[in-house]
């Protein structure tokens, strides 16, 4: 099994999102988070004061997906958020050794 990881900004999450439910992978997890990455950031003016801010709001999405899936599932995400922009994303592809449902001991697959 392989756990996708993707960060995208938050306009792209809804088209991940549905790629994956289509693709029959409908138990994704999402997570906020603010990202300091390349991009040079901008200059934000607050009642006279001026301050750089260099993080920008991100939302990784993250899903598991059995080996044999792997490749298909990345190249429809990847054309899903394609922009051609900086600030497009990443993906980070992690194994994952096991996952056990709490509730009925199942492991494996199964569980997920």
């Amino acid at each position: 099994m392989k756990r996708i990881e993707v960060v995208v900004s938050q306009d792209k999450v809804a088209d991940v999102c549905t790629v994956l439910d289509n693709a029959g992978h409908r138990g994704v997890t999402l997570t906020h988070l603010e990202e300091q990455g390349g991009h040079a950031g901008w200059v934000n003016h607050i009642r006279g004061i001026s301050h750089i801010v260099n993080l920008l709001s991100k939302v990784r999405v993250e899903v598991v997906v059995q080996d044999r899936d792997l490749e298909s599932t990345l190249k429809t995400i990847r054309d899903a958020v394609w922009t051609g922009e900086p600030g497009c994303g990443k993906i980070f592809v992690h194994d994952v050794a096991d996952a056990i449902r709490i509730r009925t001991s199942e492991s494996g697959m199964a569980a997920i």
